[in-house]
Order: structure tokens, then sequence, then C-alpha cells
């Protein structure tokens, strides 16, 4: 197919439209080939560090790492100290500050935590009656893992045995090379960074210095550089895996924070990765201060893209019944509108027919363009039509009803985009 395009692009035509899109097809066929080309340098060093990374744990004769003869620890063995690895994420130093160190709980009964003389790295419920209170929670790269993993899709065994990461590589900074590259076919969420801007804004009117918890932040999202960037917060990430975003290891469905703990909340691209969005959103209104602000924005027609942690979509109006208890201060599709989930059912249409993943990604590039369409689309059948929609609102003291969902969608007619 590749030597077939090649020689139609560079066939003379006699005709200048013909030759205009044989030149355009050949450059678009050769992008792909260049992405790839620029990304190597970038999994080279992705590989360094996983290197870097195999042997930093090899220098600990700790839970996750090896014994005195060298041999890799059981899993057993691993539970039974309760610690996989003592030293930080490289690039990061880990230490958990008082601020935060106030406000976190047994995710199981929230009672208090506390440390044993016995076991001062190791953090126990300070309930008696708990089971946390004779085990304690793990620790992985100086962060606490204030997970229940009895009520948990995370397996503590699956967990131990991927040393507290991810199950797959992940660029947590968004600043690799081929990260970069594709920003460059695609953009950026140009909607989470006005949104972004925004809920900064607010809750700087209110504290001077608000505390913020990311949920699912392990991988800083599109469009959120400020922040990150931003000294004059206190950023409290959480994912249910360790990295250089993390301050504690949590589940979102149980989150191990006391009762008005949090200023403000971020969920980007997390909720249709957990089992039940209800219980997730009911946790970000119990942590949430009166009056706090939540961002999220979730997927509605763009396809599985997490494996097995795939399980919900939302439309603009489910999305906005799901943060009912909230008052809306706007919503509407995200960046990525009709255009890119044309460009998102190519790839999964190629990937489809050929099984290979990589080829449907590798044509997916040929329609970068579509993204352009998102901002020509008319607001409220871009919605109907979106990959993603997106929900900023505060803590309210009573929810909507549910006759306003009526009025809800045929105001968004109305509306103007926050980007």
């Amino acid at each position: 197919m590749a030597g077939n395009i090649k020689r139609l692009a560079g066939r003379r035509c006699s005709v200048w439209p013909y030759r205009i899109c044989g030149r355009w097809l050949r450059v678009c066929w050769d992008l792909p080939g260049r992405a790839v080309a620029n990304g190597v340098a970038d999994m080279q060093e992705d590989f360094e560090k996983a290197n870097d990374l195999r042997a930093m744990n090899s220098d600990f004769r700790i839970a996750g790492c090896t014994d005195r003869d060298g041999q890799r620890q059981s899993l057993e063995e691993r539970k039974s100290t309760r610690t996989i690895c003592s030293k930080s994420v490289p690039g990061k130093e880990f230490r958990m500050n008082n601020d935060v160190a106030q406000i976190i709980c047994c995710p199981r009964c929230r009672s208090q935590l506390g440390r044993k003389e016995s076991h001062e790295r190791q953090l126990f419920c300070c309930n008696s009656e708990c089971k946390y209170s004779r085990e304690g929670f793990l620790e992985v790269f100086d962060q606490p893992v204030l997970v229940d993993f009895d009520k948990s899709i995370l397996s503590e065994d699956a967990f131990l045995h991927r040393g507290g990461q991810s199950y797959r590589s992940r660029d947590d900074s968004r600043s690799s090379v081929k990260t970069r590259v594709l920003q460059l076919f695609f953009g950026t969420n140009y909607v989470a960074r006005a949104c972004c801007a925004k809920f900064l804004r607010q809750l700087k009117e209110d504290n001077k210095r608000p505390r913020i918890l990311v949920i699912g932040g392990g991988e800083q999202g599109s469009g959120v550089d400020e922040l990150y960037n931003d000294i004059s917060i206190d950023l409290v990430g959480t994912d249910i895996y360790a990295s250089s975003n993390t301050t504690i290891v949590a589940d979102g469905h149980q989150l191990p924070f006391i009762d008005a703990s949090f200023d403000g909340v971020w969920i980007q691209a997390v909720l249709e990765h957990v089992l039940d969005p209800p219980i997730v959103v009911a946790e970000i209104y119990r942590v949430l201060r009166p009056g706090g602000l939540v961002f999220a924005d979730t997927p509605f027609m763009q396809q599985v893209h997490e494996n097995a942690y795939d399980f919900t979509r939302y439309t603009l109006s489910g999305h906005r019944w799901l943060f009912r208890n909230f008052a809306m201060l706007d919503a509407g599709a995200t960046s990525g509108g009709a255009g890119t989930a044309f460009r998102w059912s190519v790839q999964y249409l190629i990937r489809s027919i050929t099984g290979s993943n990589k080829l449907g990604k590798a044509v997916s590039l040929l329609f970068f363009w579509t993204r352009f369409l998102d901002r020509a689309g008319k607001r409220r059948p871009n919605a109907d039509a979106a990959s993603g929609v997106y929900f900023l609102g505060s803590k309210a003291i009573a929810p909507i009803c549910p006759h306003d969902m009526i009025s809800f969608y045929e105001q968004q007619a109305m509306a103007s985009s926050v980007g």
C-alpha cells in the first residue's frame, strides 16, 4: 500500500489539482515515519530510566528488592515488610509535609493515622478494630499507599509485582520528544487550559494559598501546565500508582482525606477509568470545603483507550447530572470536539480491520487537520458528537432538580464556550 501511494504521489499529472493531491499524500505518508524517528531518542531515554530504576531497586534489601543472596523477595515477604522501596521516584524527593499529614485518614474507616515506635516509617490506622491498625499501609518510593485493597479494583499482589508503578510506560510530565511531536499534530487541550486559569483565579480570590487535590494525577493532563507550575498553591497528587506527580497512592472511590480538606479538585480524563463514577464524585463532594471548586473532563465519543481499565462514557447532559450536587460555572465539549472524534474513529477502524494499534495511529496522523474543525462547529451540535465533555462547578448546598436537565440542554445552544 505504501509503495502504491508513493508511486501515485510521484506520478506526473497533467492537471494541477492532482499534482497537489499527490504531493499532499506523499508528505502525509512520511509524517508517521518522521514522528516515530523523532520519538526514538525519547524511547531510548525511557529505556535507560527503566534500567536505572531496576538498578536502584537492587540497591535495597527490603521488600520488592533483593535479599542477602541476591534473590528477589516473594510477594509474601513484601507484604510482611509493607515497604516496596524506600528511595524516591527519580526526579523528585517525596516527603509528606505536615499539612498533608494532618488531613489524611484511613480509607476503610476514616480514622486518624499514626506511626508505631517499632515501625517509624509505616502508617497505621488508629482504630483498633480496623484491619489496618494491625497490618499498616504499604509505602512505595516514600509515598504511603492508602488503599483498601479489599474494596478496590487495584490488586495488592499486582501492585507489589509492578513495584508500585504503572502497568504501562507513561510520560508523567508530558515533556518527552514523542509527546511534543504528537502535540504538533493533535494540539493541546485549550479548553482545559482556559478552565485551569479560571479555576486558579477563582480559588485565589477566597484563599491566598489554596490546597488542590488532583485525582488520577500520575500523568500530567493536557493543557494544565499552569496548575503544576504555580508555586502559590499546595498541590496534592494521587493515583493508583506512584509517579513524580503523586504525593499519595490512593483509589478515588475511597479518598484517604478528612471531610472539607481541599479548596479545589481537578480530575481530568479519569472518570472513564473508575468502576463507579458516582461514588468518586460523592468523595469529591465530601473532601471539598463549602463552595470549593471542581473541574472534570470525561470522554464521550472516544473509544476504549486504557485496556481493562476503561469503563464509562458520558454525554454532556449525563455528565452534568453526575455533578448534580454542584453549581455549574461552565460546561461543554472539550477541545476534542466532533473533528477529533472523527480522527479517533479512523484510528480504531484501521485497528479493528488490521489488528494493529500502531498502524491505526499512523493512519490517523493523516487526519490531524480534523482537530481544526472542533472550533468551527456550533457549540450544541459539537457537544452532541464530541470526543469528550467537561464540567466546572462549585460545591452546592442542594442538588439540581431532574426537570432542570431539559433546560440545561437547551441553554447549551446559546452559551459561549470557555475556550
